[in-house]
């Protein structure tokens, strides 16, 4: 994987994976679900529901956002 920093439209001759739409700007972002970002709202779908035991992960603890311990 190759990772570079654009100031102007970006075409691949490799298609891209996901939809990247309006201003981003991100580290490191891996999804293997549904991220979406709009003003305000955040949601992420198909979070664990059981703590992964990965320091730092998200996860669903019965409808409340918790972060793993590891």
């Amino acid at each position: 994987m190759a990772r570079t920093t654009f100031s102007g439209p970006v075409a691949s001759d490799n298609g891209f994976e996901g939809d990247v739409t309006g201003s981003v700007t991100a580290t490191d972002l891996t999804t293997t679900g549904t991220v979406t970002i709009d003003g305000t709202t955040v949601i992420i779908s198909d979070l664990p529901t059981t703590d992964p035991g990965v320091a730092g992960q998200l996860y669903n603890d019965g409808g409340v956002l918790t972060v793993s311990a590891g």
